[in-house]
């Protein structure tokens, strides 16, 4: 019942186990005896099968899982033995003489390294009566109608038309449509055809061509010039709501009209703008700290990593209606961000563990009474996060990391940078 340790490149490690066979065949034929109590097998009455025929069908299957659990005990209790803190799970072959090896990864060593020379450019932002009127505006243009009008068409109307198109003189897939919406100077379809639209009146019809550009997701249209010719049945003419108490109403707010309107409008922006600053910071500190502090990473965590952002990748476009056939995915093109999470993910265990950083119950309220304010109704989001254990569990996670994030701050080079919400929002 030996094990002995070797050492292989960097974080490896290779562990020899030794078994007893007579504990093997000893626990093998008291699991196949418990199988033979109940075991169902044509000829035979429940439970009175012989032994030797169920041994014969199910002695495989059972001898590998006493050997599967004798390695994991025997491995569970050689790694304490040795004082080791694996990383991930060991991988178990075969060996001469009928012992078996243990493949696996260690945790790293972790010193973190120097942090003042860390630099973090924090942005500053005011939010101003002109970012609360382009808001309002972007609200008022999701809720346009449209009148319709006897002129001829302009720019941002809402055109219906009839259209054929042609290459070649031959009709071509998707070139054709009846009472066709387009708004004009909105971009929804090609440059040229909107512009052609522009100035005809209902009842008009006209001729045009317009090329497709090189890069058209249609392969088969890229590059060739068609022939459309499109009556136009319709113009409609845009209308944006008024800004008045009806809006303030549509838009869940019924009490307070235009000014409280306005007041959620800046409380919203105001809470994007903190939480876009706390993700540029914190993108900035964790850069640091993985500068600041190299360290080898098990590959075993990593390829661990890997697999489970393939998979969540493969879920989210299945969301999306791909076919998992046509999914055409493998998990080393998450290498650098596996390895990226996995890093962070220990250097930030060192720091809980090296200065007792946490994450205080009334800071973790704090956040989800935040995360409240931007519902219509925040009480029901605090009583959904209060009543699931595992989602006050992501809002601790994400506590925990802010004060990560902070602590690191401290002894850090910060340097405010005042700017726009529009920068911000990566809108200029």
């Amino acid at each position: 019942m030996t094990a002995t340790l070797e050492t292989l490149d960097g974080l490896s490690r290779r562990m020899t186990l030794n078994l007893n066979p007579a504990e093997i065949e000893a626990e093998v034929s008291k699991r196949l005896g418990k199988i033979a109590k109940n075991a169902r097998m044509d000829g035979f009455r429940p439970g009175k099968a012989p032994l030797k025929l169920v041994a014969a069908r199910y002695s495989g299957e059972i001898r590998g899982e006493v050997l599967g659990d004798a390695l994991q005990q025997r491995f569970t209790q050689a790694a304490l033995d040795h004082n080791l803190h694996v990383a991930g799970y060991p991988q178990f072959a075969p060996a001469p003489d009928g012992a078996f090896t243990a493949t696996f990864d260690v945790f790293p060593e972790i010193k973190v390294g120097d942090l003042s020379g860390i630099k973090v450019t924090r942005p500053i932002v005011e939010v101003s009566d002109a970012d609360v009127d382009r808001t309002l505006d972007i609200l008022r243009k999701q809720r346009v109608h449209y009148h319709a009008v006897e002129r001829a068409a302009a720019v941002g109307d809402r055109v219906h038309i009839d259209y054929t198109g042609t290459i070649g003189g031959e009709p071509f897939q998707g070139g054709e449509a009846r009472d066709f919406p387009v708004i004009l100077g909105e971009g929804r379809t090609l440059k040229d055809f909107e512009g052609s639209l522009v100035d005809m009146k209902a009842g008009e019809t006209k001729t045009f061509d317009v090329t497709f550009p090189e890069d058209y997701f249609a392969k088969e249209l890229a590059g060739k010039t068609a022939t459309f010719t499109a009556t136009l049945n319709a113009v409609h003419e845009a209308h944006l709501p008024d800004i008045d108490d009806a809006l303030a109403l549509g838009l869940g707010i019924h009490e307070g009209g235009v000014a409280q309107l306005k007041q959620e409008i800046r409380a919203n922006l105001a809470r994007e703008a903190k939480r876009r600053i706390q993700a540029r910071v914190k993108e900035q500190v964790f850069n640091g700290l993985l500068e600041a502090t190299p360290f080898e990473v098990p590959a075993g965590l990593v390829a661990m990593e890997r697999r489970a952002l393939l998979e969540k990748a493969v879920t989210d476009l299945k969301a999306r209606g791909m076919r998992e056939q046509d999914i055409q995915m493998r998990d080393e093109i998450f290498e650098p961000q596996a390895r990226r999470r996995v890093a962070l993910g220990l250097l930030m265990d060192e720091l809980v563990r090296a200065n007792g950083i946490t994450a205080a119950s009334e800071q973790v309220q704090a956040l989800v009474d935040e995360f409240a304010q931007s519902y219509e109704d925040p009480s029901e989001v605090v009583d959904w996060y209060q009543h699931d254990a595992s989602r006050l569990n992501e809002a601790r996670a994400l506590v925990l990391e802010e004060n990560i994030v902070n602590w690191v701050l401290e002894r850090a080079q910060i340097s405010d940078e005042p700017t726009t919400l529009e920068k911000l929002m990566g809108n200029k």
